[in-house]
């Protein structure tokens, strides 16, 4: 199992490791290009399928490895970067408003308590440029998964869903929110930065801009029960990042202390360069002590059985 990861892992680096060295931005993609790739798309759509739903794990694994070379191959087409690879769902493309880059990231399930991610960053130009991310979230322990700033070779990997652009005194940023499944009886939410070397154009994932409450974080981990439904997704009603806020619980499954929302929410609110935490969202949804139902029995005096006032007597 761990060598045909690390075949998968090398296999990534060979096809996506290099790069074009000009800087044109892509064009438009010519009809024949196009038809091109959308040949290709059919074989991609297909092997993502098995990638995720097959229950033979040699053919999840020799799937993976063959949408990998696919992909490439389809992605070294001139302006390949402006094709939307719509009916490619098993996998998810990410792009921000600027247009700039986007993001491919797919998981494979190994066995029950083990995923792996896969993931490359395309940049908008006219000959292919990729950057590859190799998942090492496993050999990464706790606190470092928060505090390190990461290198694509040591990615803490996850299929990202949401992206927003923001601008710092560094420079502009990316904050991706991602999925991690983590574990048969944990899942994982992460909130993402991803920035580029201004004079390299090399990405880095992990940066400080969670505000005074979260100095030394460079993303944010929520790890909670499996049964447990959890949101971190923009809201676009409030302007900011929404979240549940977790406590700790019983496991379920009998497997010690887990995290679980307790109905109220935090969140992150955009500021001039950076977010800022903020803490219980909706002052109201908070209470330090759970509610209880009212004492009907000690209003009987005052009403009836149906809830109604008491007519009294003169």
């Amino acid at each position: 199992m761990k060598k045909q990861i690390g075949i998968i892992a090398v296999l990534i680096c060979l096809a996506l490791g290099a790069s074009a060295q000009k800087t044109r931005p892509a064009g438009v993609l010519t009809p024949e290009n196009s038809t091109k790739i959308h040949e290709i798309e059919d074989t991609l759509a297909i092997l993502g399928f098995v990638v995720v739903n097959d229950s033979i794990e040699q053919e999840r694994f020799a799937a993976c490895r063959q949408l990998i070379t696919t992909l490439v191959r389809a992605l070294k087409v001139e302006n390949s970067f402006r094709y939307p690879f719509e009916r490619l769902r098993s996998l998810s493309i990410l792009a921000p408003p600027d247009s700039s880059f986007r993001i491919f990231t797919w998981q494979l399930f190994v066995n029950d308590s083990t995923y792996r991610h896969y993931g490359a960053i395309q940049m908008n130009q006219r000959e292919l440029k990729l950057f590859a991310l190799r998942d090492k979230s496993f050999e990464i322990d706790n606190p470092a998964p928060v505090r390190e700033v990461l290198s694509p070779d040591r990615w803490y990997g996850a299929v990202y869903y949401g992206i927003r652009e923001f601008d710092t005194r560094e420079g502009k940023k990316y904050l991706l929110l991602g999925f991690d499944a983590f574990e048969f009886y944990q899942r994982r939410k992460v909130i993402e930065v991803l920035s580029f070397d201004s004079k390299t154009g090399a990405p880095a994932f992990g940066a400080p801009v969670f505000g005074k409450e979260h100095p030394e974080d460079r993303r944010m981990i929520f790890e909670y029960s499996a049964e447990a439904s959890v949101r971190v997704n923009w809201d676009e009603q409030y302007q900011l990042i929404l979240f549940d806020h977790l406590i700790e619980y019983p496991s379920p499954f009998g497997r010690g202390i887990t995290r679980v929302p307790d109905g109220s929410y935090d969140g992150l609110k955009p500021e001039k360069s950076g977010w800022s935490f903020v803490e219980h969202v909706f002052k109201d949804d908070f209470q330090e002590t759970p509610p209880f139902p009212s004492p009907v029995l000690d209003t009987r005096k005052e009403k009836d059985i149906m809830g109604k006032a008491r007519k009294k007597n003169n």
